[in-house]
């Protein structure tokens, strides 16, 4: 029998179940990216994202990016890396180049968690239309809105757009990027 009371409730119920599927993070890769987990637990299951998780394994950063951080991460895909110079990967994931790798990765990492919408803001606040951002490494860069979309600058002025933005991780968020963010 349904009364006004157990209606209610179950109206209620419905509403929650419908809000908590909204507020779920986006998956990544094909892979689900839970809310609870590092960013290094949820990146390793990213089918778009081996070979940032190699780059940061053999920089030595995965330890750092386990810690509570937090850290907001423009996480480039693997056809990202697949577009820098022939052979530029296999380089960088050499031993003897672990220092050049490391100031790579880290100019892809901010310290604080920075929500798309922070961004934005940020932005739109700016006397030249850009958020500006310091990352681990000590480089700079910059955000600016263009329409709906995103895109970080690098030193050089080169540009990577936010494909996925906002992806919640029990340490941060990432941002997952098209390009290389590349310092001076």
């Amino acid at each position: 029998m349904f009364t006004p009371r157990k209606t209610a409730a179950a109206v209620l119920c419905l509403a929650l179940a419908a809000t908590a599927s909204f507020a779920a993070n986006p998956d990544v890769g094909g892979a689900p990216m839970f809310t609870d987990k590092n960013i290094v637990e949820n990146a390793v299951n990213s089918a778009d994202h081996t070979t940032l998780v190699a780059a940061v394994q053999a920089a030595g950063l995965v330890d750092a990016l386990m810690s509570a951080g937090p850290f907001t991460v423009f996480a480039p895909v693997n056809d990202a890396f697949a577009a820098l110079p022939a052979g530029t990967v296999d380089t960088l994931l050499q031993p003897e180049n672990k220092g050049q790798l490391t100031k790579i990765l880290t100019a892809h990492v901010i310290a604080g968690d920075l929500s798309a919408q922070a961004l934005k803001t940020k932005a739109a606040n700016s006397a030249d239309g850009f958020a500006h951002v310091e990352t681990l490494s000590g480089d700079a860069l910059s955000a600016q809105v263009r329409g709906n979309n995103i895109f970080i600058f690098d030193e050089n002025g080169n540009a990577a757009k936010i494909t996925i933005a906002d992806v919640k991780q029990s340490n941060g968020v990432i941002h997952v990027v098209d390009k290389v963010l590349l310092p001076k």
